[in-house]
C-alpha cells in the first residue's frame, strides 16, 4: 500500500537567509519551507533523496501565498549526477509538470496544494521552479514552496505487487479463478489506497505530537478490526475524528505564539504556551482515562522535538514515535465516564464487554436517546472551563447531571413547566445531553394537542423560549442548530397551530433576536453565516414581518468597540433585508438607515465603511432628496474625505453626470487635444506663409524702389517729363511703413512679426479663405478662379453661365435647370462674391467694404472676430487691392496724398507675382 516517503535535500540552486531547503524535510503548521534567493537567475533546482529506492506514486506541493513559480517541472533518476560526469543531465528522466495560479481571486491570502499522480522508480527526484509570477507582495522576484510530499512503495514491493496483478489478471481471462467466491462483495484494501494521513494537507495544520498519536490509534483500528474487536476500533475511530480537531486547534495555537514571539509579544507568546499545555494536558487526561493510549506519549512537546522525514510511517519503516502496549494488556474494569472520543451506538453491541455497561447503553430518561456528532468532543473542554460553578460529572455517563441550587433557582419558572430532567439536560455539560432536551422538547411542542388551555400553552412557550436562549448562546454547532429548530417550530407552527396572540410572537423574536445578532459576530464563519441566515429567514417570515421588530434591531447604531465580525454581519444582512422588504411600511425607514450608516462611516474596521457606502448608494437610487438631507454639502472641503468624495462620485455616476475625475480627465483631454492642434496649424503654417512672406518682402522692396525714383524725379528738374514737387506734396511712405502691416485687409498690430503674418494669414485675414476641397489660403475675391483653375480638385468644378460661379459637376445640371442662383454682372458693372453670391460695387475698395464691412458679407466666418479692428490708415497712404478676374496675379495699389489744388494722383501698380498659399 502505498505510503509516505522520508527524504532529505541534497543539493539546491540557492536559498534565502533563514529558508534553507532542509526546511522542506520537516512537515509542520509553523514551518517556513525553502525561499530563493533574491533577484535569482531561473529556473532553480532542488533535488530529493528519498530512504529507498522506491514506486512514486504521488507527489504533492504546497505553493507559497505570493512567491509562487509560474511552473514546476519534476524529475526521477536512480542516483545522484556526478558533476564531473558527461551529461549528467540524462541520469535525470523527465515526469512532466504542473502549473501553478497566480492567486490573484484571494488577493495572496491562500496556500495552493498541488497533487500530481505519477507512476515512476527511482531513489532521487528533481523539482525545476521556472520564473515566479507577478505580484505586488513579491518585490524581489522570488519563488517558494512551503513544502512537498512524496507518496509511494518500495520498488521491490511494488514489482510484486505488479506480477501478482498480472497473474491474477491471467487467471482471470483463462477461467482459474482461485477465490472463493462466497468472499465476493467483502471490505478488502485496495493495494493502491493511500491513507489519509499520509496526506500533506494532515501534517501541515495538525500539531506534531498529537499527529503522531493519531497514526498511532489508526494502527490499532487496523489491529482491532483484524481480530474483529468492533467495539474498540469504534471508541478509536472516534478518538481518531476527536484528536484532529484538537490537533488542528494545538497547530492554530502553535502558529499563533510564533507570530507573537515574532512580534515580539512575550506575554502573548507566554499565554498561548500554558493554553496550549493546559489543553493538552486535558486531552491526555481523557485518553488516559479511557485508556486509549499509556502514559509513553503524553510527553511535553519540547520533549518530542520535530524529526525530518528521513523515515516513513508505514508499516514497513521504523516508527518515530514510541510503541503503544497492545490492547490485551490495558486494565480491566476501565469504562468511559464522559462520552469523550465516544460514538453512542443506537443499540447495545452483542459483544459489548460487561465491564462497559455505560458505553453503550441509553440514558434512562424519558428523553430521546441523544445523538452524538463527532469532532465535537473537543469543544467540550473549552465549555468545561468555563462552567465551572455547574454541577461536577454523574457517575453513569447516559445521565445527566443534577441541577444545583443555583441553576434551580435560575430556572424554576422552566423546571415548573418542562420538568426537572429536561431542564437538567438543557444544563448538562455535555452537548450531546444539551442536544437531546432541545430535540426532545421540540417533539413535545409538536404534539401538544389542540385545545390545551391558553395559559398552560404561553408558559410552555415562555419556558421554551428560556432554553432557547441559554442554546442560542451555545458554542457547540450542534445545539446551537437545535436552538433555532426549535424556534423556527415555535414561531412557524406552534403559535399559529393554537392561535396565540401576536404578543407571543413579538416575546419570542425580542428575546432572541440580540442574542443571534450577537451571535453574528462569532469567530467561526459557519455559525456567523447561519445566524445571519436564520434573521433573515425569521424576519421575511408573515408570522414576524408584520411585526417590524428586527428592522429595529438592524438600525441599531453600531458600537464604537463592536468587533469588526459583528459590524460586518449587521451591515451585510441590513443590506440584504434592506433589499428584500424595502423602506415602505417593513420598518426601514431612509431616516433611520441613514443615521446608522452615517455611524458605520466612523467605524474603524476599513470593511464596515465601505459596505456603509454601498448601503448609502443602494438607498440613493431611490430617495435621491432624503438621501442628501442626511449628508454634508458636496463642497471641496467636504470632498476632502475619501468617503464622502466615493459618495458623491457614485450620486454621480447614479444620476448619469460625468464625476469630478472625470471631468479632469476630459479637461485634460480637451487641452492636450487643443494644444496639439495648435502645434499641427503652427506646423502646418509655417510651410503655407511663404508665399504671403514672400508678398510681404516684395512690397516693401517696391515701397523703397518707388520712393527713391520719386525723390530722383523730384531733385532732377532737367528730367524730361518731370517737375519739381510742390513743397506741400508729402512725401511717398518708407518701407517701414510696411512693417507689422497685413497687405490684404491693412490690419497693423505689433503681434505681425513675420510668425504673427503667419498665423493672421491662416485664420484671422477677412480677405483670405481656405479652399474646402485643397486646404490652400486664397483670396476670396479669386475663389471662383481658383476652384476651376488652381485647386487639385478643379476637375470636380464647372462654370455656371448665369451666375459665373464654380459648382460641382455632378450639381451642375440642376443647379442650371433650377435657375435659383443669382445672376452675375459683368465684371465692370459690379464685383461677385462667391461666399453669399451677391453682386455689389465694383473695384478693389468695394471688396474691402464688402468683406470687412459691417454690413457687408454675412457669409465671411471670419468678419464676425475681428470687426473694427483695421486701423486707420496714416495720413498721405492708403492701400487698396485690384484683382482682376481673367488675371492669375494681385495688383496692389498705393494712392499718395492728394494735394488740394491739382487733380488725383496717378497709381503707382505693384505687381505681386502670387496671391495663394498652398498647403
Amino acid at each position: 500500500m502505498p505510503h509516505k516517503i522520508g527524504f532529505v535535500v541534497v543539493s539546491s540552486s540557492g536559498h534565502e537567509d533563514g529558508f534553507s531547503a532542509r526546511e522542506l524535510m520537516v512537515h509542520a503548521p509553523t514551518v517556513s519551507g525553502w525561499r530563493s534567493p533574491r533577484f535569482c537567475q531561473f529556473p532553480q533546482e532542488i533535488v530529493l533523496q528519498m530512504v529507498e529506492r522506491c514506486r512514486v506514486r504521488k507527489l504533492q506541493l504546497l505553493a507559497h501565498q505570493c512567491l509562487i513559480p509560474s511552473k514546476v517541472e519534476f524529475y526521477v533518476g536512480q542516483s545522484l549526477p556526478e558533476r564531473l560526469a558527461p551529461r549528467p543531465a540524462e541520469r535525470f528522466r523527465r515526469l512532466g509538470y504542473v502549473s501553478l495560479c497566480d492567486n490573484e481571486k484571494t488577493g495572496c491570502k491562500a496556500r495552493e496544494l498541488k497533487s500530481v499522480y505519477v507512476d515512476a522508480v527511482g531513489q532521487f527526484l528533481k523539482l525545476v521552479f521556472h520564473q515566479n509570477h507577478v505580484n505586488k507582495y513579491n518585490a524581489y522576484n522570488q519563488v517558494a514552496l512551503v513544502a512537498i510530499n512524496i507518496i509511494g512503495d518500495p520498488a521491490d514491493v511494488s514489482d510484486e505487487s505488479d506480477v501478482a496483478s498480472r497473474e491474477k489478471l491471467i487467471d482471470h481471462y483463462l477461467g482459474h479463478s482461485t477465490e472463493d467466491p462466497a468472499l465476493e462483495g467483502t471490505c478488502t484494501v485496495k493495494s493502491d489506497y493511500i491513507s489519509p494521513l499520509d496526506d500533506l494537507a494532515f501534517d501541515m495544520y495538525q500539531d506534531p505530537e498529537v499527529a503522531q498519536i493519531i497514526r498511532k490509534l489508526d494502527e490499532r483500528k487496523r489491529e482491532a478490526v483484524r481480530k474483529e474487536r468492533y467495539d474498540y476500533a469504534k471508541q478509536l475511530k472516534q478518538a481518531i475524528a476527536d484528536l484532529q480537531k484538537v490537533g488542528e486547534r494545538l497547530g492554530r495555537f502553535e502558529v499563533e505564539k510564533r507570530c507573537a514571539v515574532e512580534k515580539e509579544d512575550y506575554d502573548l507568546a507566554k499565554e498561548k504556551k500554558q493554553q496550549m499545555e493546559r489543553y493538552r494536558s486535558r486531552v491526555y487526561e481523557q485518553l488516559r482515562l479511557h485508556d486509549l493510549m499509556d502514559a509513553e506519549l503524553m510527553r511535553r512537546p519540547l520533549d518530542l522535538p520535530l524529526q525530518p522525514l528521513l523515515h516513513s510511517v508505514s508499516p514497513h519503516h521504523q516508527q518515530l514515535v514510541p510503541s503503544l502496549p497492545p490492547p490485551g494488556e490495558r486494565g480491566a474494569g476501565s469504562h468511559l465516564a464522559d462520552p469523550f472520543l465516544q460514538e453512542k451506538p443506537s443499540a447495545p453491541a452483542p459483544d459489548a464487554s460487561p465491564q462497559c455497561p455505560a458505553v453503550d447503553q441509553p440514558p434512562p430518561t424519558a428523553d430521546p436517546p441523544p445523538k452524538t456528532q463527532p469532532g465535537v468532543a473537543a469543544v467540550e473542554l473549552e465549555r468545561s472551563d468555563r462552567d465551572g460553578s455547574e454541577a461536577p460529572r454523574a457517575g453513569a455517563a447516559g445521565e445527566p447531571e443534577p441541577l444545583t441550587e443555583k441553576v434551580l433557582r435560575e430556572a424554576s419558572s422552566a423546571v415548573d413547566v418542562l420538568g426537572k430532567a429536561l431542564v437538567a439536560g438543557a444544563y448538562s455539560r455535555l452537548w450531546s445531553h444539551r442536544e437531546g432536551a432541545l430535540l426532545a422538547l421540540y417533539e413535545q411542542l409538536s404534539e401538544t394537542p389542540v385545545g390545551t388551555p391558553r395559559e398552560d400553552l404561553k408558559n410552555t412557550l415562555r419556558a421554551s423560549v428560556f432554553l432557547i436562549r441559554r442554546a442560542i448562546r451555545d458554542i457547540v454547532t450542534p445545539v446551537f442548530q437545535a436552538s433555532l429548530k426549535l424556534l423556527k417550530m415555535i414561531i412557524t407552527q406552534y403559535i399559529p397551530k393554537h392561535k396565540l396572540s401576536k404578543l407571543e410572537t413579538a416575546h419570542c423574536v425580542e428575546r432572541t433576536v440580540p442574542l443571534l445578532l450577537a451571535r453574528t459576530g462569532d469567530t467561526s464563519a459557519r455559525l456567523r453565516s447561519t445566524a445571519s441566515n436564520f434573521i433573515q429567514e425569521m424576519a421575511l417570515c408573515k408570522e414576524v414581518r408584520s411585526l417590524q421588530i428586527i428592522p429595529a434591531y438592524l438600525v441599531q447604531p453600531l458600537k464604537a468597540g463592536s468587533s469588526a465580525h459583528l459590524a460586518i454581519s449587521q451591515m451585510a444582512l441590513l443590506a440584504r433585508l434592506l433589499r428584500d422588504l424595502g423602506t415602505e411600511g417593513a420598518g426601514f425607514t431612509v431616516d433611520s438607515v441613514m443615521k446608522f450608516s452615517a455611524r458605520a462611516l466612523e467605524h474603524r474596521v476599513p470593511e464596515v465603511r465601505e459596505a456603509a457606502v454601498r448601503l448609502i448608494l443602494g438607498l440613493y437610487a431611490q430617495h435621491r432628496a432624503a438621501v442628501l438631507e442626511h449628508l454634508p454639502p458636496a463642497d471641496s472641503a467636504t470632498r476632502k474625505n475619501v468617503l464622502y468624495k466615493t459618495i458623491f462620485e457614485g450620486f454621480a455616476k447614479i444620476d448619469g453626470r460625468p464625476t469630478d475625475a472625470e471631468i479632469r480627465a476630459q479637461k485634460r483631454v480637451a487641452t492636450e487635444e487643443a494644444e496639439k492642434r495648435k502645434e499641427e496649424e503652427m506646423t502646418a503654417l509655417q510651410g503655407q506663409a511663404a508665399a504671403p512672406r514672400e508678398l510681404q518682402a516684395r512690397a516693401r522692396a517696391r515701397a523703397l524702389q518707388e520712393k527713391e525714383s520719386e525723390a530722383a524725379k523730384a531733385q532732377d528738374p532737367d528730367t524730361p517729363g518731370g517737375k519739381a514737387a510742390p513743397p506741400s506734396a508729402p512725401e511717398i511712405p518708407d518701407s517701414r511703413c510696411l512693417d507689422n502691416l497685413c497687405i490684404f485687409c491693412g490690419e497693423r498690430s505689433e503681434s505681425f512679426t513675420e510668425e504673427g503674418l503667419d498665423l493672421h494669414y491662416w485664420k484671422h485675414c477677412l480677405m483670405l479663405t481656405r479652399c474646402d476641397h485643397c486646404r490652400q489660403v486664397v483670396e476670396i475675391c479669386s475663389l471662383t478662379e481658383h476652384l476651376l483653375m488652381e485647386c487639385d480638385k478643379k476637375a470636380s468644378f464647372g462654370k455656371c453661365h448665369r451666375c459665373s460661379e464654380a459648382v460641382v459637376k455632378e450639381e451642375l445640371p440642376r443647379h442650371i435647370k433650377a435657375k435659383d442662383c443669382n445672376p452675375a454682372k459683368p465684371e465692370k458693372l459690379a464685383n461677385r462674391c462667391p461666399l453669399c453670391h451677391e453682386n455689389f460695387t465694383p473695384g478693389e475698395e468695394a471688396w474691402k467694404a464688402h468683406l470687412m464691412g459691417p454690413a457687408g458679407c454675412t457669409m465671411n466666418l471670419r468678419r464676425t472676430h475681428v470687426l473694427h479692428k483695421a486701423p486707420v490708415p496714416p495720413p498721405g497712404f492708403s492701400s487698396g487691392l485690384s484683382s482682376s478676374s481673367s488675371e492669375s496675379h494681385v495688383q496692389l495699389t498705393v494712392w499718395p496724398a492728394r494735394p488740394p489744388q491739382q487733380g488725383p494722383a496717378r497709381p503707382v501698380p505693384w505687381e505681386l507675382t502670387d496671391r495663394r498659399v498652398r498647403c
